[in-house]
């Protein structure tokens, strides 16, 4: 097998060229019997002894669990399998898995065992996923940098002193250093974005009820989704295909659409017109971020794509996520703070008490703007396909910056603001994903985000794959974890 980085990277070895096979002709391989579950989980295990120590991307393993459930598997008929037909898939650990411990990045829960998966679990190993391990996430998932104190911070394969982001960032990371080939993960306010773009893989966050899983203190909550993490467009089309279907249990839940999201990729479809931001007009965006990502979109145009510089008013977005997100974070987590705010970190305990402070008057305000944001969106599409912007307004930072407080010289006044980009396309429901764009000069990657309308998934990876194939980057993971440049 040559060699997959970039840069002059080694190939890898003859024990790990497994590791380096996208994740659909991995299925293929299982689907024909030339590979078995079990030899995937022995490569799986192999790498994470080699890289894992550095990155800390997959804290929690189950490796029996998951031969337990591979042996049952092998029992089927191959083509009663399911769509993932025995690959390894990494669940974040804010989601539960049935005797697997679920920490929650929290000490709180440091040893807890979930009798019942999420129903999202339940619905991926329906489709023949084996669940081997849990990524690493920030406690209960707050800030877009991946540190608790149960098991530490998830670095960076790109630069091993560089974050991942959050709060998927250990998703991301074992993405990006070979030890998953698919993973799960979810995002509020980028989650799945952002560190996708500091990793340099695929990150989708779908339409809420795209994804059935199990409701929390809200049962209808939109903010939050699950969604697929990949290497590349086609792969994280594969994985979304086995992540959706409705449930009763879960009443936001929409039936699985009757042409697959895999082959909406494979059909290259271009859009007609679409849209270029470099900061959708409410944030600021280091400058050499900005002009990779506009390249980047530009290149659309070698499709016959219209590509103009315009966007939405999304200017009440940042007032708006505020008070919505503490609100959510008073109603899920409020009682933990009367009984364990002495074990929150203070990211956490402030998103609590900026919650107790709200009025009704306050929430009343935030669902208006909401409201107001999701119809100029609206009718922005109806004038674009779609509507490209950075991902994240840098490439990764160092790690042992809790949040960027800065940027382009601009002060940024919380530990979120500096998500903005991701979380004003949450606030308006439209899916969104983050594929790589290019690198910085000191070769760390920078994602381009692509948004459509809402429950327009189909159309957003159709062109997604196409973007890709212009783009032209190649596999450019997975890679070997690299120490900081001198």
């Amino acid at each position: 097998m040559t060699g997959i980085g970039r840069q002059g990277e080694s190939a890898l070895t003859a024990s790990s060229d497994l590791i380096a096979l996208r994740a659909r002709d991995v299925v293929t391989l299982l689907k024909r019997g030339d590979v078995s579950p079990h030899e995937l989980l022995d490569a799986l295990e192999t790498r994470i002894a080699e890289v894992e120590p550095a990155v800390n991307a997959l804290p929690i393993l189950c490796f029996d669990r998951a031969r337990k459930a591979a042996d049952e598997l092998m029992r089927r008929p191959i083509d009663e399998r399911g769509l993932l037909a025995g690959i390894p898939l990494p669940i974040k650990d804010l989601t539960d898995v049935a005797g697997v411990r679920s920490t929650r990045g929290s000490l709180i829960f440091a040893d807890t065992r979930p009798e019942r998966s999420d129903i999202l679990v339940e619905h991926l190993e329906a489709e023949g996923a084996l669940i081997y391990a849990k990524s690493n996430t920030p406690e209960f998932g707050a800030g877009g940098q991946t540190f608790n104190e149960v098991f530490g911070a998830t670095r960076n394969p790109w630069d091993l002193s560089r974050t991942t982001a959050g709060s998927s960032g250990g998703a991301a990371a074992a993405l990006a250093s070979g030890t998953a080939w698919l993973a799960h993960g979810s995002d509020m306010g980028g989650s799945l974005r952002n560190p996708a773009s500091f990793c340099g893989v695929v990150g989708l966050r779908p339409s809420p009820g795209r994804i059935a899983f199990t409701p929390g203190a809200i049962i209808d909550d939109t903010l939050s989704v699950e969604g697929p993490m990949a290497r590349d467009v086609e792969d994280l089309a594969l994985l979304l295909d086995a992540m959706t279907g409705s449930s009763p249990e879960d009443p936001r839940s929409r039936p699985r659409p009757a042409t697959s999201f895999l082959d909406a990729a494979r059909s290259r479809k271009a859009p007609r017109r679409i849209a270029f931001s470099a900061d959708l007009g409410i944030t600021p965006v280091d400058p050499e971020v900005a002009e990779t990502c506009r390249r980047a979109a530009h290149r659309f145009g070698e499709a016959g794509v219209v590509v103009e510089e315009a966007h939405p008013d999304l200017s009440e977005a940042h007032e708006c996520f505020q008070v919505l997100r503490a609100r959510n974070f008073v109603t899920g987590l409020g009682a933990l703070y009367d009984s364990h705010r002495n074990l929150l970190k203070p990211d956490v305990v402030w998103n609590i008490e900026q919650g107790l402070r709200l009025t009704t008057r306050d929430i009343a305000r935030a669902e208006a703007q909401r409201a107001a944001m999701f119809n100029r969106m609206a009718a922005f599409f109806g004038d674009y396909d779609l509507l490209l912007c950075p991902a994240t307004i840098v490439a990764a930072f160092p790690i042992e910056q809790r949040y960027l407080a800065e940027c382009a010289g601009q002060a940024l006044n919380t530990y979120i603001d500096w998500l903005a980009i991701a979380y004003a396309i949450t606030l308006v429901s439209s899916p969104a994903i983050s594929i790589p764009a290019g690198f910085t000069a000191a070769g760390l990657p920078v994602g381009l985000q692509l948004v459509a309308p809402a429950h327009a998934e189909a159309a957003l990876l159709s062109a997604a794959a196409l973007l890709e194939d212009h783009l032209a980057l190649g596999q450019i993971t997975p890679i070997t974890p690299r120490q900081p440049s001198s």
